[in-house]
């Protein structure tokens, strides 16, 4: 890889440790608390599910038959936090130089098709985790529960 894709691509693999450390302790939280609301699990869910129907484009495959928003129970979600890292670490692995400019053509849930580059879609499905965890800090809090920081300058200081 050239110097340049390099940096990005060691880059996207930091954004994923991220992504699993995150959702590791958004799970924890959520496995210690002693009463949680469907509330949050059904978005813990949704992130992890948007994961894997994310994975599934990437890989070009149908992901048509998958729910971003599906009902879920704390044992679903724990499992795909597992499968979604192995998943997103073995894709990452076979990225070379020029593949993260790549477009990738999809259809999402309405069956409409699109078009996206493989950098774009990775830098969403971080982005759209990030978001999620934060929602779910604040039920998390409103519930009387502690929030979770998932913040990435906490993952890269520890």
């Amino acid at each position: 890889m050239t110097p340049s894709a390099q940096a990005q691509h060691d880059h996207l693999i930091r954004l994923f440790a991220h992504a699993h450390w995150a959702n590791e302790e958004i799970l924890k939280a959520l496995q210690n608390a002693d009463a949680i609301s469907e509330k949050l699990i059904s978005l813990f869910g949704h992130l992890l599910s948007a994961e894997k129907v994310w994975l599934e484009r990437l890989n070009q495959r149908n992901s048509s038959n998958l729910s971003i928003w599906p009902v879920t129970r704390l044992k679903d979600c724990e499992l795909l936090v597992q499968e979604n890292h192995t998943g997103y670490q073995s894709y990452l692995k076979t990225l070379g130089d020029t593949d993260m400019n790549t477009v990738i053509a999809y259809r999402n849930s309405k069956g409409t098709e699109f078009h996206t580059s493989i950098l774009d879609i990775l830098s969403h499905v971080s982005l759209h985790g990030s978001y999620h965890r934060g929602q779910i800090s604040t039920y998390l809090r409103v519930e009387g529960h502690e929030p979770v920081n998932t913040d990435f300058i906490t993952f890269v200081r520890i």
